[in-house]
């Protein structure tokens, strides 16, 4: 078993982030005022894609996440679009104590998700619950 990435690992470290970020509500102002962009190499190292995929993923163009990138800084909605994928690793890496079995499962279709990868649908918050909904049955034996 590996060790457990936080949300704060996932994006970065420490560099830029508040320390101590302990509750989802804490989060909440991070993600309002956004992120360093160094955000964006740390979770395609994660997650082991590149930064096109991981654009196509979150529905963030690649130019724009490369703009970011000089600026230094993500807007609020890239914030939470990067936010949200970090929150679902950390919950398959948990569900399946390891951060590889957890990018596999991440980039491989699902029937349970309709046949297509559960990274494909974390652009949008329902897409996320449902690969969130796909975790939880996996953790209680449900549906897997």
């Amino acid at each position: 078993m590996s060790a457990t990435l936080s949300l704060e690992t996932m994006l970065g470290g420490q560099r830029g982030l508040p320390p101590n970020l302990c509750t989802p509500l804490q989060w909440v102002s991070v993600i309002r005022q956004g992120i360093p962009s160094a955000a964006v190499d740390s979770l395609t190292q994660v997650m082991r894609i590149t930064q096109a995929e991981l654009a196509a993923a979150l529905a963030i163009p690649d130019r724009t996440l490369a703009r970011r990138k000089k600026e230094g800084r993500l807007n609020s909605e890239e914030t939470a679009k990067l936010v949200r994928l970090a929150r679902v690793i950390e919950r398959a890496e948990a569900t399946f104590e390891d951060i590889d079995a957890a990018r596999d499962w991440l980039k491989s279709a699902n029937a349970a998700l309709t046949g297509v990868t559960p990274l494909s649908l974390l652009d949008t918050d329902i897409g996320a619950e449902s690969v969130m909904d796909t975790l939880g049955r996996i953790e209680h034996g449900v549906f897997a």
